[in-house]
């Protein structure tokens, strides 16, 4: 089933670029951040249902969308400094903050640098630790293709079919298909600044025990690339985490799980919670 959302689009300029961000809805703020190659698209139906209780925030992170593509690479600081000036412009000092894959990576950036702003957490199928030599190698020889066929393909046949549980690409062709469609929206300028910054981070365990927040660790238990091992040691290194784990899903459960995903994140949300 595809979700569509029609949603007030704002333009924000901060640090030579301009950000697109989607908004739905009123109260407490709830800010959605997509991971990689992809863009906000993949949070409409979490955003449809919860923009019914709360004021939900969904950025294209620069180079990803709608959003332009300025010189890279880009650096988990940098994606949350964009995030805090646009939680600036729109007057929100503090925010439930949630992160998938990549977005976990700027979520988790976001909260060292600006802790106090950060009401909740919630981590999708994302991880604490840095890139392997291997894998940073990976990224950067990636972008690197990118550059040089001028074409974002190398990106979608290299991610999106390792982003989905086997039963996935089996049985929910219309969710594949549908990530394949929005990874295609990306430049492939902008995929390889982010590719590069990803490689280039740091590892976030050193502050997951000071982070004292109500925290919600999301894992899949089909996920080919964050497995369910390691959500537990993740989970773990938080005083409050709670962990659960989407059965039918790999590392996108917002397109697998849509209804169970969107019901974990409300429980999150919900008054009392914390």
């Amino acid at each position: 089933m595809l979700y569509s959302i029609t949603s007030a689009v704002t333009s924000f300029y901060v640090d030579g670029a301009e950000l697109d961000v989607a908004t739905d809805g009123n109260g407490d703020a709830i800010v959605l951040i997509h991971g990689f190659p992809l863009t906000r698209e993949i949070w409409n139906a979490q955003a449809s249902q919860l923009a019914k209780t709360h004021r939900v925030i969904r950025p294209d992170l620069r180079g990803m969308g709608r959003s332009s593509a300025p010189d890279g690479p880009y650096l988990m600081e940098t994606l949350a400094g964009d995030l805090a000036a646009i939680l600036d412009a729109m007057a929100i000092d503090c925010a439930t903050i949630v992160g998938h894959s990549l977005g976990g990576f700027v979520a988790l950036a976001f909260a060292r640098m600006y802790t106090e702003r950060v009401a909740r957490l919630a981590l999708v199928c994302s991880r604490l630790g840095a890139d392997s030599p291997e894998i940073a190698g990976f990224r950067n020889d990636l972008a690197d293709r990118l550059e040089r066929e001028n074409s974002i393909e190398p990106a979608v046949e290299s991610y999106i079919p390792r982003l989905f549980s086997d039963e996935s690409l089996k049985k929910n062709s219309e969710a594949v298909e549908r990530a394949r469609g929005i990874a295609r929206t990306i430049s492939p300028r902008g995929a390889a600044a982010m590719l590069r910054g990803m490689a280039q981070r740091t590892e976030s365990y050193d502050i997951a025990a000071d982070l004292a927040m109500p925290v919600l660790i999301v894992a899949g238990a089909g996920d080919k690339v964050v497995a369910q091992t390691e959500a537990a040691e993740i989970s773990a290194a938080f005083p409050g985490a709670r962990l659960t784990v989407m059965k039918k899903s790999g590392h996108l459960p917002m397109l697998e799980e849509p209804e169970a995903l969107t019901a974990e994140l409300a429980a999150l949300v919900s008054p009392g919670s914390g």
